[in-house]
């Protein structure tokens, strides 16, 4: 059985960092298109962050570019992290974990209904 498992969410401050953590396990997930959406009250799941299918190679959605890292470490079943500086108010979301497990004819997915496997969501609030 998939299961994905966020944690690392919290309150934090304008300026503060924060590391998310994704736990996936059911299956291999080395060659999997991963990444981090997170979903503000009122808006659609956006995309974050993204490993490509069968790759290391990685894709950021604008307004994290440079602030934001994504990586994984499948050694350990599969662990996905989202390191977040320099954080935001309007970086302000429930954030989640999202695997896609087989291939689509791309390498790149951003789109959340490409995804099949989602974790629970954890929540991240930056004050101002």
């Amino acid at each position: 059985q998939v299961q994905l498992v966020e944690s690392g969410g919290g309150l934090v401050q304008a300026g503060d960092s924060l590391r998310l953590s994704c736990a996936a396990s059911g299956r291999t997930f080395s060659r999997a298109a991963m990444g981090w959406f997170r979903q503000a009250p009122g808006k659609e799941r956006e995309i974050v962050a993204a490993f490509k299918w069968g790759a290391d190679s990685t894709y950021y959605t604008d307004s994290v570019e440079g602030r934001f890292t994504i990586s994984r470490d499948n050694a350990k079943n599969t662990m996905m992290y989202l390191h977040m500086n320099s954080l935001k108010p309007e970086d302000t979301a429930v954030y989640y974990c999202g695997a896609r497990t087989t291939y689509g004819g791309k390498y790149l997915y951003t789109n959340p209904a490409e995804y099949d496997y989602w974790g629970q969501g954890t929540q991240v609030t930056v004050s101002s």
